[in-house]
C-alpha cells in the first residue's frame, strides 16, 4: 500500500509517533510518504519504501502569514496524483485534516478517489482545539474523515465531550519497539557519570511548557534529595526553561541538576534512569511515560487524561493528583528506599510497557487502512 502521512516535524509526541509508524509499516514493505514542512527529527536515517516530500512556502509580501493550510493540501494533490498513493493518514486536527479534506474535494474532480484518516493527539482537542475560532473547522473535517482515531480512551471521551462529532472514533494507542529501548548496551549507559557515587538518578523529558508543570518535578525532587542522596536530569526545552533555573538556585539544588536540553535519543538518558516523573496538568495519552516504562524506568505521574492508561498505579509506578507534590515525594521515596522495591518496580514497568509493544499495535492501523480503502472501492 501506498499511504502519503502528514505530521507535525518537531519533537512533540504526534510527530514522533507519526514518524515512527511510518517507518514500521515501511519495514512491513508499505510506500511511506512523509508530508511536511521540515524533516522530521526521527527521520534521522536512509530506510528503503519511505519518502519524504517537502511542503514549500510561497513568499509573497501580500501574506503577512504565509498560507501553508493552501501549500500543504497543494502538496498533498500532487503526491497523491503522482505517487499514486492509497491513502493519506493525517496526525494533528489543524490545519491536517481540513488539508486533507481540500485535497480530496480536488482529486474527486479529477477523477480521484482517496480516503483520509484523521489521528488526534491531545491538544489539537483539549487546548488549541477549543478556541471558537478553529472549533468549526475541526468539527467538520473530523466529521468528513474516513476514519478517525485518537491515542487513549481518555482522548476519545475529550473529544466527543466538546466536539459535535456525528463521526466513529477508534481508539489506537501509542506504541514502543522495545529494542531501541534496551538498557544492556553498557557503552551507552553511563550511569557514573551522572551519579559517581550511586545516587538515585531521576529524570524528567518535555518541551518545558506550562502545561508539564515541570517546576513540580524540581520541588519533588528537593524533598526526595533530603531524604536520599539523588541526581537530576531535565531533558527538554521550552518557554519554562528560565523559570526553572530561578527555582532551582532557590531550592539551592542546582548542584544535583543537570539541564541537558533537546536529546534526540532519549534511550541514552533513560537506560541510567532510575526513575521518572511527570507531573502534567493534562496528557492526552504520556509518550514519555511509556518511553521510561519500556526502560525500566517506574513512573511518577499525575492521573489525568490517559495517564492512568499507561501507567498503572501500585505496579509500574503512582498516579497522583495534579500539583500535589507530597503525594508525588512519598509516592517515589516508596520505589527508591530500597534496592529490592527498586528492582520490583523497575521489572513491573518493563512489564506494563509490554502492552504497547509496537508488535500489538501496528496491525491495527493496517487492518484500519485495508477497511478504509475496501470501503472506498465500494462507492
Amino acid at each position: 500500500m501506498k499511504i502519503g502521512i502528514v505530521l507535525y516535524p518537531t519533537f512533540g509526541g504526534s510527530g514522533i509517533v507519526a514518524t515512527e509508524l511510518g517507518t514500521e509499516l515501511a519495514k512491513k514493505g508499505h510506500e511511506i510518504h512523509f508530508i511536511t514542512y521540515s524533516q522530521p527529527v526521527r527521520l534521522d536515517r536512509f530506510q528503503q519504501n519511505v519518502y519524504y516530500h517537502e511542503v514549500g512556502m510561497f513568499d509573497y509580501p501580500l501574506f503577512d502569514y504565509q498560507p501553508y493550510e493552501l501549500a500543504l493540501t497543494s502538496k498533498l494533490v500532487d503526491v497523491t496524483v503522482h505517487e499514486e498513493l492509497d491513502l493519506l493518514h493525517v496526525h494533528y486536527a489543524i490545519p491536517h485534516a481540513s488539508a486533507a479534506y481540500f485535497a480530496q474535494k480536488i482529486l474527486e474532480s479529477k477523477g480521484i478517489k482517496i480516503p483520509f484518516i484523521t489521528t488526534l493527539h491531545g491538544t489539537d482537542i483539549t487546548l488549541v482545539g477549543k478556541d471558537p475560532s478553529f472549533e468549526p473547522v475541526i468539527t467538520f473535517s473530523i466529521n468528513e474523515s474516513n476514519a478517525v482515531t485518537v491515542v487513549s480512551e481518555s482522548l476519545k471521551n475529550d473529544t466527543y465531550e466538546h466536539f459535535d462529532i456525528t463521526n466513529s472514533i477508534e481508539v489506537i494507542p501509542n506504541f514502543i519497539r522495545h529494542e531501541k529501548y534496551d538498557s544492556s548496551n553498557n557503552t551507552i549507559c553511563r550511569k557514573k557519570e551522572f551519579a559517581p557515587n550511586g545516587e538515585r538518578i531521576i529524570t524528567h523529558v518535555s518541551n518545558f511548557r506550562k502545561v508539564k508543570r515541570v517546576e513540580d518535578v524540581l520541588y519533588t525532587f528537593k524533598k526526595i534529595n533530603d531524604k536520599m542522596p539523588s541526581k537530576l536530569l531535565l531533558v527538554g526545552d521550552g518557554p519554562e526553561r528560565l523559570k526553572l533555573e530561578g527555582i532551582c538556585r532557590d531550592l539551592d539544588i542546582c548542584n544535583d541538576v543537570k539541564m541537558l536540553g533537546k536529546i534526540q535519543n532519549v534511550s541514552e538518558v533513560l537506560c541510567v534512569s532510575d526513575l521518572f516523573i511527570l507531573p502534567s496538568v493534562t496528557e492526552s495519552f504520556g509518550l514519555a511515560a511509556l518511553e521510561a516504562l519500556a526502560s525500566s524506568v517506574p513512573v511518577i505521574s499525575t492521573d489525568t487524561g490517559g495517564l492512568s492508561e499507561v501507567n498503572k498505579h501500585g505496579f509500574s509506578g503512582f498516579l497522583s493528583p495534579v500539583a500535589n507534590i507530597n503525594d508525588m515525594a512519598k509516592n517515589a521515596l516508596k520505589i527508591l528506599s530500597t534496592d529490592s522495591e527498586l528492582v520490583k518496580f523497575k521489572k513491573q514497568a518493563y512489564q506494563q510497557s509490554l502492552n504497547f509493544s509496537i508488535e500489538n499495535v501496528l496491525p491495527k492501523y493496517e487492518a484500519l487502512y485495508e477497511r478504509v480503502c475496501c470501503k472506498l472501492g465500494q462507492k
